[in-house]
């Protein structure tokens, strides 16, 4: 079917390309890329525009023997294209089938395991540094980009191997976008290389006289050169300083001119950095249009560009949150939203337009939008910090010392809290009640159902000091929630769902819907208890079902350890007498890339299993 791309089951096989084959090549990858992305959804327009500077560190490099750090991951399906995984691409992200970021276990090639954003140049640099004390003379480079450069690891890491003797290339993939827009004063500095006032002035007079004309080529080439010459000192300024030489900027989607530098440069040493300026979604019109879109576009027709989207019979948690932040926004001057360049994906972008100064993205920097939270707390706001559930891990210091110890009212909102799916291990929201439930003062609650969140929100905002609230990537039950009153839920207080004669179900969050399911069938034997406070836990009302019930079994979207069933069995264990207690949540392993339906079958969750578990305790004699 494909020319050249048929032909390279590694990149060995590529390396006696010439220029003209390696835009033909790139051109087939682009194409393979869309058409199994277009019918198993992925990152699309991230990796389109990585396509050249993948193949020209593979052209150039002599991968794996030289190590390649791909940041952030989901840009690197051209990677995992050229480096014999080609036929399982089109089975990536699902169960069995490849990861949808670099893992180490997958392939030789993939020399760090990258999901989350700005560790590659850190990474890069311990490579490096063990090469240089081996004296192997093997290369490593960092490819980052989308956005990732705004993260702080970023900086340490490049304070760190500015000042080393460390044989370390990082190619910066400069494409103004991680999800939503780059913000930030890092973001402004780069985008002189395309709004310098002396180039966008020539530019449009040469433009308005030439009309449209052959001659356009030409002139288009020489004004790229024409903007490299002004801004490269200032974009090399930033880097030296960091003790990095500096070369560009390069047409990072131009073959050519990336293997071109990447030649020249490959036998230099010490620390450098190649400047790559390139358009996320290059070479699909409509990725290029609208790459926040098309970061994660879903199914979608090739040739029309029409996304097949699914159709969400209920809310989707992350439209309750920025509904309800909205709400409260209007009636509470205090509220401030802030985001870590998740706008769009936790719900953000209508109150963003709707309060446009009370709303911060701060870029790629979990730590910082926590304490950025806090020192808006400290001046009388009312701070709605949302971070997806595994990102937040990055922010554990800043919570605890921060927030926490200061006692500030800062409302943490973990959206993609539990299993999530497609994005697997490096992104499962599972770890965030084992890791934050030993801290003092906090209150962590999770709420059952869309108008739960709704009111755990209100509640949050009346309560004087550090609130989390997580919940799932995903739909809710459906129930009714917009134009709702908002109540306020007491702090701490367990409510009964059903009551039953034997058997207790304790569980938190959307899960209590399978205990519902599983305890309608078993004659009123099991009774349903809704924890949404796993922080301050209600130990009231765990004390009355010890009483009341022979066996407790716990059920939540989370690890196990450290969780609700650890919660319920520190309790239980320092009693007397006490229940059986069993717990049904995600075991003591990482959890692999499926659907959210697969990965919840495997972990138990689901009313099927909860109904063997209490039928296993019902045929039990008293």
């Amino acid at each position: 079917m494909y020319k050249l791309l048929d032909k390279v089951d590694c990149p060995e096989d590529m390396r006696s390309f010439g220029t003209e084959d390696l835009k033909v090549l790139c051109a087939e990858l682009r194409d393979y890329m869309l058409n199994c992305c277009s019918r198993n959804p992925g990152h699309v327009a991230s990796s389109l525009g990585a396509v050249e500077i993948i193949t020209a560190v593979h052209y150039v490099f002599d991968t794996p023997n030289d190590s390649f750090v791909l940041d952030v991951g989901h840009q690197a399906y051209a990677h995992k294209i050229l480096t014999g995984r080609k036929e399982q691409f089109k089975d990536i992200r699902t169960a069995g089938g490849l990861s949808g970021f670099p893992n180490r276990e997958e392939s030789k090639y993939d020399s760090f395991g990258v999901g989350h954003s700005s560790t590659a140049i850190s990474a890069a640099l311990g490579m490096a540094e063990a090469e240089r004390i081996a004296g192997s003379g093997r290369k490593v480079i960092a490819l980052v980009g989308d956005g990732a450069l705004t993260g702080g690891l970023s900086f340490e890491g490049l304070n760190n191997a500015g000042d080393s003797k460390a044989d370390l290339l990082v190619i910066l993939n400069d494409n103004d976008h991680s999800i939503d827009d780059i913000h930030g004063g890092l973001r402004n500095h780069l985008m002189k290389l395309s709004t310098d006032a002396r180039y966008n002035k020539l530019k449009d007079t040469i433009w308005n006289r030439l009309g449209d004309r052959p001659l356009r080529r030409t002139i288009q080439h020489l004004t790229r050169r024409l903007k490299s010459l002004l801004i490269r000192k200032s974009g090399g300024d930033l880097f030296e300083a960091f003790g990095f030489r500096y070369f560009g900027p390069v047409d990072g989607n131009d073959i050519g001119a990336v293997v071109e530098v990447l030649q020249k440069i490959k036998g230099l040493k010490g620390p450098r950095i190649v400047h790559c300026i390139t358009t996320k979604g290059c070479g699909y019109a409509p990725a290029e249009k609208d790459p926040t879109t098309w970061h994660a576009p879903g199914k979608f027709n090739v040739e029309t560009g029409e996304r097949i989207g699914t159709k969400y019979q209920n809310s989707r948690y992350q439209d309750v949150f920025g509904q309800t932040l909205c709400d409260l926004a209007e009636m509470d001057g205090r509220v401030v939203g802030i985001t870590p360049a998740m706008a769009s994906g936790c719900g953000m972008t209508e109150f963003a337009q709707r309060f446009p100064e009370r709303f911060f993205d701060v870029g790629i920097e979990e730590e910082h939008a926590v304490t950025f939270s806090a020192g808006l707390a400290c001046r009388g706001l009312r701070p709605v910090c949302n971070i997806y559930s595994s990102f937040s891990q990055r922010s554990y210091d800043q919570i605890i010392h921060d927030v926490a110890l200061q006692k500030l009212p800062v409302m943490l909102c973990f959206d993609r809290a539990g299993l999530v799916g497609e994005d697997g291990a490096t992104h499962q929201g599972v770890f965030d009640i084992a890791a934050y439930r030993s801290i003092p003062g906090l209150v962590i609650s999770v709420p059952r159902n869309e108008r739960e969140l709704r009111n755990l929100m209100n509640s949050a905002l009346k309560h004087d000091g550090p609130y989390i609230i997580r919940y799932p990537r995903g739909t809710g039950e459906g129930v009714k929630w917009k134009d709702m009153p908002f109540e306020e839920i007491e702090t701490g207080k367990a409510e009964c769902l059903r009551e039953g004669k034997r058997i207790a179900v304790l569980c938190c969050g959307p899960v209590c819907s399978m205990a519902l399911d599983a305890a309608e069938e078993l004659d009123g034997e099991v009774g349903v208890y809704n924890f949404r406070f796993v922080k301050p836990f209600d130990r009231e009302m765990l004390d009355a079902l010890c009483q009341k019930y022979e066996y407790l079994v716990t059920i939540e979207d989370g690890c196990l350890k450290g969780g609700l069933f650890s919660e319920v069995s520190e309790y239980v264990a320092g009693l007397a007498k006490g229940p059986v207690v069993e717990g049904v949540g995600v075991p003591d392993e990482f959890i692999k890339h499926a659907r959210q339906s697969e990965q919840r079958e495997y972990c138990g969750l689901s009313a099927e299993n909860l109904r063997k578990i209490c039928k296993k305790y019902l045929e039990n004699k008293k």
